[in-house]
């Protein structure tokens, strides 16, 4: 059979450490053990090339015939291919026939490995002969890299990822794939780095913000022979002009990072290279939708979307995700970068940032038109996924002259969504830079006050929310009869005075509010007046609290609005606590607390876990009373509020904590209370649901009041300082986008939303002690 002899073969020696990848070599190898053929896929510098070169080393003992790799990338002619292949395995020249039906006649009965580097540029060559000799060869096996799948019946796909991360694995960046990779490389350019816990942070931070791709890790790497890591990380906004140090010896396209795009950018048709410069406008991940509405025209139409999306999948430049009904796509960073540079010099990116504000605009009208309705848990969960979008069109909107009443329309429209994802500060701050823009009397000037005022309210900003009272006036008074304006206002004034605790005024104006918006239709907010109503009528020898509450739980049923629902059965239950049946006021408030989504509503877990507190101090529960109201008082603060700002539960507060206070003494009040305030979120519903004994202790080995890095502490504790992003990047010196990074990492572990909750868990942590000590040590 040609004279191949036993175990021959050409796989290379590998000339540097081969790290990590273990996933991955399981998978390939349980893989090529069922199929005959299997390709490994990815975008250019992944790791393709070498994870077949380990696969092939660790299996070819399985292949008595050997294992061959023919390198493919400097092939530019399809029609060569066969005589290519057959010429690496030593089967002679041309003039010895058709090479196909050689290749074909020497892997009849052969155990043998083929692996193909990189067939993405001649793919349906390899296509071809892959096809026509596996069904040549029925002991043949293929391994195969691409930028995208062969198409071959029978072939397995191994899309290969980015190197493990940190946050990824679990384990600490001094041991983690990505960063081992970047030391390893690091070492073999400079013989005195070592890593250690200090660099091994700012290594990370590298690693995370090129994806973990290893291609770009190893370039970066390379500059430490002229620059120290630190350095590499501010320099990272300038990627392609950064790593740009490749061995001399690798494939051109291997020897810079733009060199490796630059390679699957020319893979691409022309329409697919213009939707991949236009899905760079996309600063996150982004539904089909979204990419129909905004890339379409101008030379692609919206039918069209699709398949150019399946298309940039299928070449390893897209990455997608199926999220609950939905699925998402993005741009690694790296390749939305490039996307960028090619968008900015098309002329279009202005056009585009305009077609993506105005989306996203739609979506945010949407969810507010239907907020009261079978899909508000929907919305939430859409809204979250959608907030980068929101942040960047706003960012857009308020950057453009003449657009200040559209900024407040978008960032009011927003309300609902600050209220699932309790993002009362951000909500606020783009709010205020909205209104700061044009004083103009305007309806959206109007709806962007009665806005800000009510998240004032619910932060406990009383005195913020009583001056956008005012200003809704002065408003509505210069525009004369608008009945929308007049019972937005009234209804904020009677929001302002039931959080001051003068339920006596609260009670007339949210009267005046619910007939108002009886009048008008508007069932939702007819529920939310209900709501506040039940809270306003504390007279337990008095039916009316009882009447707005069932009228609130009505309204929410007949609506089907789960959400608001569970804020209903809150106000039922506390209607029955202030009438005594408090066994009845507990089960009606666990009931709420057990249907509420915790990430979307931690403002009304704390009001559960504070009434389910009285509860049980009306049940002489003392000790677990106070545990709960401890709970109660670190969630009001993640939730962005205090409860030393809303009036209408105080005194019920202040009433309980007395008699515990009495019944328990002040050191047993306080040590449980405190217990309370130490649990996660998590471990506070849990514990208010299961009704043990005693709160359920932090899992073996992690302390819940330090969960973060130690770099995470020290931006846990800027935020609590009040310093953006921008302000944190330069008081580390790191970039931006590694801030970003970083509070998102945060936000993450600790279960929150917003940045608010991650200042006040610092303060209640004690880790704003942290970005001080940066600041002496400098």
């Amino acid at each position: 059979m040609g004279g191949t002899v036993r175990g021959a073969g050409t796989l290379p020696a590998e000339m540097t450490r081969f790290i990590g990848r273990r996933n991955e070599l399981s998978h390939a190898r349980t893989l090529l053990s069922r199929g005959r053929l299997l390709t490994l896929t990815g975008p250019g510098g992944i790791g393709k090339t070498r994870l077949a070169l380990r696969i092939a080393a660790e299996t070819q003992r399985s292949f008595p015939r050997g294992v061959w790799l023919v390198e493919l990338a400097a092939l530019e002619d399809g029609d060569r291919l066969a005589q290519t292949v057959a010429a690496r395995l030593r089967l002679g020249n041309e003039a010895l026939g058709d090479p196909l039906t050689r290749l074909v006649e020497h892997a009849a009965g052969e155990r043998m490995l083929l692996v193909l580097d990189n067939c993405e540029h001649v793919l349906d060559a390899s296509a071809e002969l892959v096809a026509t000799l596996l069904s040549a060869a029925p002991d043949l096996r293929v391994l195969a890299t691409s930028r995208q799948m062969l198409g071959v019946p029978g072939e397995h796909v191994l899309p290969v990822p980015s190197m493990l991360l940190p946050e990824d694995d679990g384990r600490s960046p001094e041991v983690s794939d990505a960063v081992t990779l970047f030391a390893d490389r690091a070492a073999a350019m400079r013989p005195d780095f070592v890593l250690t816990p200090e660099n091994a942070t700012v290594i990370q931070e590298i690693c995370q913000r090129l994806d973990g791709v290893p291609l770009a890790i190893e370039l970066a790497a390379a500059r430490l022979r002229v620059l120290s890591a630190q350095e590499i990380l501010l320099r990272l906004d300038d990627r392609f002009a950064l790593l740009t140090a490749g061995s001399r010896t690798a494939l051109p396209r291997q020897q810079t990072l733009r060199a490796a795009i630059d390679w699957s950018h020319d893979l691409c048709t022309d329409q697919e290279r213009l939707m991949w410069s236009r899905l760079s406008v996309f600063p996150d991940s982004f539904d089909m939708p979204a990419a129909e509405q905004v890339c379409s025209g101008d030379g692609i139409q919206q039918g069209e979307v699709l398949d150019l999306v399946v298309a940039l999948v299928d070449k390893s430049v897209l990455a997608s995700e199926e999220r609950g009904a939905r699925m998402r796509y993005w741009l690694p960073d790296t390749l939305r970068q490039y996307g960028r540079e090619r968008l900015a010099a098309s002329g279009e990116e202005h056009g585009l940032r305009e077609r993506h504000r105005d989306h996203y605009r739609t979506v945010a009208e949407e969810a507010e038109a239907a907020w009261f309705g079978p899909g508000q848990l929907a919305w939430f969960t859409r809204l979250r996924a959608e907030h980068p979008h929101f942040q960047a069109a706003l960012d857009f909107i308020l950057s453009e002259p003449g657009q200040a009443q559209a900024a407040m329309g978008l960032a009011a429209s927003l309300w609902i969504h600050r209220l699932g994802f309790g993002s009362f500060n951000e909500g606020r701050g783009w709010l205020g830079r909205a209104l700061a823009l044009d004083e103009e009397p305007t309806p959206y000037r109007a709806k962007a006050l009665f806005v800000d005022g009510l998240l004032a309210v619910l932060q406990g900003d009383i005195s913020g929310a009583d001056r956008r009272v005012s200003q809704c006036r002065a408003v509505e008074e210069a525009l004369g009869d608008v009945p929308d304006l007049t019972r937005a206002r009234v209804t904020l004034a009677g929001l302002v005075a039931l959080f001051q605790g003068d339920f006596a005024q609260a009670v007339p104006l949210l009267e005046d509010a619910l007939a108002r918006h009886q009048t008008a239709g508007d069932a939702g907010n007819a529920a939310v007046t209900s709501f506040m109503l039940t809270t306003a009528c504390t007279d337990p020898g008095d039916q009316a609290g009882t009447v707005h509450a069932e009228r609130c739980l009505a309204l929410c049923e007949a609506h089907e609005a789960q959400w608001s629902r569970t804020h209903a059965l809150w106000a039922l239950g506390l209607d029955h606590y202030r009438h005594g049946r408090h066994q009845r006021a507990g089960t009606l408030v666990r009931h709420a607390l057990r249907e509420k989504p915790l990430s979307h509503d931690q403002w009304g877990v704390a009001q559960c876990l504070e009434v389910l507190g009285w509860c049980a101090a009306a049940s002489d529960l003392g000790e677990r009373a106070a545990t709960l109201m401890g709970a109660a008082d670190a969630t009001w603060q993640v939730a962005g509020s205090a409860l030393s700002g809303l009036g209408h539960l105080q005194a019920g507060h202040q009433q309980c904590e007395a008699a515990l206070r009495t019944g328990l003494g002040d050191a047993a009040y306080t040590a449980a209370f405190e217990a309370g305030r130490r649990l996660t979120l998590e471990q506070s519903v849990a514990y208010a649901l299961e009704e043990s004994p005693t709160p359920a202790p932090p899992p073996p080995g992690q302390d819940a009041s330090a969960p973060l890095t130690r770099r995470e502490n020290q931006v846990a504790g800027l935020v609590a300082q009040g310093m953006t992003n921008k302000d944190i990047a330069a008081e580390l010196t790191i970039s931006r986008r590694t801030a970003e990074g970083h509070v998102e990492h945060i936000l993450t572990k600790l279960g929150f939303t917003s940045r608010a909750q991650i200042a006040a868990w610092a303060t209640a942590n004690g880790t704003g002690e942290a970005g001080e000590g940066h600041r002496a040590a400098r």
